[in-house]
């Protein structure tokens, strides 16, 4: 018999005797403190102080938030981006976070909401798909994937409910479709398929109104890459929470594609180029370029 370190006894047996494809089903039986929001979902102790209860704004407003996420689906891929700040209430908590992940070979993530939490999410959705891989010796297809991302979510409802809220973004290459995808997600779960492109967070109006903008059925990856761009300077330009390029401090978006070669995030000299390249275009013509007639 084991011991957790709150000193509870559990068996050690149960990773030994668990054959369910399912990570975060076997971590909600075995300790479901441990999920995402887990300590949330405890009955306090006697006298114990509970967690407050969310303010008017849906958030608490002590903790850092993630902003803005765009994404958009180029030729032969799917293109996922943001931005690099971080609010606490109206307070700049982090200038450098990170927001785009990678999840599995063929797909990526974007947070959105409590950035810890979402951290969380991200760690123990990597987990969930590699888990499923060793288990059934196959990987889940894209739609599977983003189903289980929303069964996970939906397990977070009553952190959600008390202002810990996490909106991800889910993208990925379709290999059975030779396409890239989007599913979009509420507090509740979803997922809801996206088409050609769309964008969460704080930032999201002003950010999709720039991608419908100069968003176009088949646009090359690096064109696909400029558009996502220029829609995050969009939002951060109307927006307080969502950080633009600064060139100051050598931040700039993070980027990644997904493509029949799998995930790649742009390294940061490419990232750099492209940021650079729009803050010059927005020197000459600070509301960006216009839609094509």
């Amino acid at each position: 018999m084991g011991f957790d370190l709150d000193g509870s006894r559990r068996s050690p047996g149960a990773f030994m005797a668990a054959r369910v494809p399912s990570f975060s089903d076997f971590l909600a039986s075995y300790a479901p403190d441990l999920l995402p929001g887990g300590a949330v979902r405890r009955t306090p102790a006697a006298g114990a102080e509970a967690l407050p209860v969310a303010p008017a704004d849906g958030g608490l407003t002590g903790l850092p938030h993630a902003t803005t996420i765009v994404t958009a689906v180029g030729d032969g891929g799917v293109i996922i981006a943001g931005d690099r700040r971080s609010t606490a209430g109206n307070i700049i908590a982090k200038r450098d976070v990170e927001k785009v992940f990678r999840t599995d070979e063929f797909s990526a993530m974007g947070i959105a909401g409590t950035a810890s939490v979402g951290l969380e999410f991200v760690r123990l959705f990597q987990v969930e798909l590699e888990h499923y891989e060793k288990m059934e010796g196959r990987s889940l297809s894209l739609e599977g994937k983003a189903n289980r991302l929303a069964t996970m979510i939906r397990g977070n409802i009553a952190a959600a409910m008390q202002g810990l809220a996490v909106v991800p973004l889910f993208v990925g290459f379709d290999e059975e479709a030779g396409s890239g995808r989007i599913f979009s997600y509420d507090v509740a779960g979803g997922p809801y398929e996206e088409h050609r492109f769309h964008s969460i967070g704080s930032g999201s109006v002003f950010a999709r109104g720039s991608l419908k903008k100069l968003y176009r059925d088949g646009m090359p990856v690096q064109e696909t890459i400029r558009a996502c761009v220029q829609a995050l300077y969009d939002a951060a330009d109307d927006d307080s929470a969502t950080g633009g390029p600064d060139l100051t401090r050598s931040i700039y978006p993070v980027i990644a594609v997904v493509t029949a070669d799998g995930f790649a995030r742009l390294a940061e000299a490419e990232a750099e180029a492209h940021a650079r390249a729009v803050v010059s275009e927005r020197m000459q013509s600070p509301d960006g370029p216009s839609a094509p007639v």
